[in-house]
């Protein structure tokens, strides 16, 4: 018996829905049995590069998990070996040192997870807080003078040690805390999930400019990963 038109598109439509899920590794909560979730999220987490569940978190927290997980590599691949002198490279009054942009990257996640965790106002920080995160915060001219003289192993300790910290935080939550809507926020009605993800997206914007600095380091050569970014 011929389908309607309306009938045909709605099943092609869940065809397709159903194949993208399954070809994408991406599986959100509710669509399949948890039986079917927890494998998944075996599979999931054996494959860095497949968006999807992972193992110890709930599903949209671990599928957040791995899109962070993912740009954290993004950020880090690029300034692997360099020196104190490039982390400090300053190419320009205006411009900020790879060094202080990795940092940043570790204020933003602190700030994140004492507004999202602790569930202080954004801004609210304890002095020791402020002390620590308000210049790498804020960038600038502060930030271009006193972010200096550390080599690599400092940043990729405050990174590393800041994610320690989210990734233990998130395990204790699940997805409903995730969609949990804040009416407040500074551009309009905002989830945990976009919150997060906006840290996500972060790292991608500053990635581009560490890339970008490193392009232009003295004496750099033209690398795949900047070849690489502008694909």
């Amino acid at each position: 018996m011929a389908l309607s038109s309306n009938a045909a598109h709605a099943m092609n439509r869940r065809s397709f829905l159903k194949s993208s899920a399954v070809g994408c590794g991406i599986i959100g909560a509710g669509l399949f049995t948890s039986r079917a979730a927890t494998s998944s999220a075996a599979s999931a987490q054996s494959e860095a590069n497949i968006i999807g569940l992972r193992e110890g978190f709930s599903p949209q927290i671990g599928t957040l998990v791995s899109m962070l997980e993912w740009m954290r590599h993004a950020i880090l691949k690029p300034v692997q070996g360099l020196s104190m002198a490039d982390l400090d490279y300053l190419h320009d009054a205006k411009a900020n040192t790879i060094g202080a942009l990795l940092l940043h990257l570790a204020a933003t996640e602190r700030h994140y997870q004492i507004h999202t965790f602790e569930g202080r106002k954004w801004n609210d920080w304890d002095e020791d807080t402020r002390k620590q995160w308000d210049v790498p915060g804020q960038l600038g001219a502060e930030a271009r003078r006193t972010i200096k003289g550390k080599d690599l192993s400092y940043y990729l300790n405050a990174l590393a040690e800041g994610r320690e910290r989210t990734l233990s935080e998130f395990r204790k939550r699940d997805d409903a805390w995730l969609m949990q809507i804040d009416q407040h926020w500074t551009w309009g009605p905002t989830n945990n999930y976009c919150k997060w993800f906006h840290v996500c997206e972060h790292e991608s914007h500053h990635n581009g400019q560490v890339t970008w600095i490193k392009a232009r380091l003295p004496g750099a050569k033209q690398s795949n990963d900047q070849q690489n970014a502008d694909m």
